[in-house]
């Protein structure tokens, strides 16, 4: 989902892109992975692969961290190797979401799910393994090349008359065509470590869904229920927004023009 608009990101500021997706190379073959790059002789190598079921970790935690941790430690070191800088897509699920106001760069994380940690792995990993490394930290991306919260609420609402979205999780929904130009931005500042770029503003799972039926057009009533009552698998951090204490950060657009953005496109 983010790759793709990385790609197309990349072509619009006249890089040459080598994409790889899945089938072509796997991530956690480190052989594999420095075997891709090398010839390339790239500028910078961006990560988009992740595993991304936050729920699903909580039963697959070695291929969680296999994919996000070692994963992400194999990219970074075959970049490395190449002469290149790294870019390693984190997320906002590794604090622990008690804080209350936007969690800047330097906070102390503490992820509560095992998704959480297995991308706190890969912030560390891809430290140690790549002095050149840009960390950037996201938060509840939905783009139109892969499953999304906003796909998921429209096809919801074309089946059924209400839904019910927690009320008690707040960060900023990021479409991934703005994550991906300020990613592409970012190539050119050489600023090095740990980046903070989402969407401006903050909402609920319960608000962000509410808007998306008013701006499609949609008629299907909104129910709200707590974290608790839905009782999922993987724990989720309550507040999660996203700000930066840089003088370099990128600032994105807010996240109800990134729908806007999104609900343009897949029309």
């Amino acid at each position: 989902m983010l790759g793709r608009d990385v790609v197309r990101a990349a072509e619009t500021a006249n890089h040459e892109v080598v994409a790889l997706d899945r089938r072509a190379l796997d991530v956690t073959d480190a052989s594999a992975v420095a075997d891709a790059v090398e010839p390339a002789h790239p500028h910078a190598v961006i990560n988009c692969a992740a595993y991304t079921d936050v729920d699903g970790a909580e039963s697959e935690r070695d291929t969680a961290l296999r994919v996000n941790g070692e994963g992400a430690r194999n990219v970074a070191a075959g970049a490395a190797g190449a002469g290149a800088a790294v870019v390693y897509v984190s997320s906002d699920y590794v604090f622990d979401g008690t804080k209350g106001k936007p969690y800047l760069e330097s906070d102390l994380t503490g992820p509560r799910s095992a998704y959480g940690a297995s991308k706190l792995a890969g912030e560390t990993e891809t430290a140690a393994a790549n002095p050149r490394h840009h960390i950037v930290r996201s938060s509840w991306l939905f783009g139109v090349y892969g499953p999304n919260f906003v796909a998921t609420m429209l096809r919801l609402g074309a089946e059924r008359d209400e839904v019910v979205v927690v009320r008690d999780q707040v960060g900023a929904p990021t479409y991934t065509v703005h994550l991906a130009e300020g990613l592409v931005r970012m190539l050119d500042s050489h600023v090095y470590g740990i980046h903070h770029m989402a969407a401006y503003g903050a909402c609920s799972w319960y608000d962000f869904a509410v808007a998306i039926f008013a701006r499609a057009g949609v008629s299907c009533r909104v129910l709200s229920t707590t974290t608790a009552e839905l009782a999922r698998p993987a724990p989720r951090p309550a507040y999660s927004v996203l700000g930066s204490e840089s003088r370099d950060a990128i600032q994105l657009p807010v996240w109800s023009e990134g729908l806007d953005a999104y609900l343009t496109e897949v029309a």
